[in-house]
């Protein structure tokens, strides 16, 4: 793969003018478009027609009981998106039934990404919710549950891709957001990298959001930032 088609732009926006506008301007730049919970509570599965045929990364993070979100991934596969997210602190047993669920698509099946620790999350916020371990030991107890169970990858910060790695190769695929480019701001992320750091690290894709949607010109900031992964691969 060369290294745009490894950016996945967020299309973080419940305006669907808006988003459609975004999408056309940066398909020529990007692999995949995240859709997320603000969108598709919006508007519902109807949004995944939106790409235009571009692959979708669906990132609602799914997390409840197993039927219930196994109910969830077959109501999906009406328009197979090409990964989707769910949360590894729903534990093995969920993350199997999305598994056996999705496989009902055969090649088609959308590839499970289990979320491990939120890059808006620091230390403290962890222990806040009676997590004594360190965001890095943490991801690396939910990334093995969640590979066990039958997730294709995971979700985590470029700051936990080097011990995901050398815990289990290179298989899992590893999707890495709070990217932030040299001169972004942070905004609500606690952990983050510049899109050649995140790729060096080992990361298959980069998910990235404000610092291209909210540019004066978004197409222009996802060719940079795909340059920038360039450089790295």
């Amino acid at each position: 793969m060369n290294a745009p088609s490894r950016l996945i732009a967020a299309i973080d926006t419940a305006d669907a003018v808006q988003a459609a506008r975004l999408i056309a301007a940066l398909r020529p730049h990007v692999g995949l478009i995240k859709l997320g919970l603000e969108v598709f509570c919006a508007h519902g599965p109807a949004c995944l027609d939106w790409a235009g045929g571009a692959p979708v990364f669906l990132d609602l993070k799914l997390h409840d009981i197993p039927n219930t979100v196994a109910g969830a991934m077959r109501a999906l596969l009406g328009r197979p998106p090409a990964m989707v997210t769910l949360h590894a602190a729903g534990g093995a047993a969920m993350i199997t039934a999305a598994r056996t669920a999705a496989e009902a698509a055969g090649s088609a099946r959308p590839r499970l990404l289990a979320v491990t620790v939120l890059t808006s999350l620091a230390p403290a916020d962890l222990a806040a919710t009676g997590v004594m371990a360190t965001p890095g030991e943490q991801v690396l107890r939910l990334a093995r549950l969640a590979l066990d169970a039958g997730a294709d990858g995971l979700v985590c910060s470029a700051s936990e891709i080097g011990a995901i790695r050398a815990a289990f190769g290179a298989e899992p695929i590893l999707v890495v957001p709070g990217i932030r480019p040299i001169g972004s701001a942070q905004d609500d992320q606690a952990r983050t990298a510049t899109p050649a750091a995140a790729m060096a690290a080992g990361a298959d894709y980069l998910v990235v959001g404000r610092p291209i949607t909210q540019a004066a010109d978004p197409a222009a900031a996802a060719a940079a930032i795909g340059a920038e992964m360039a450089v790295a691969v």
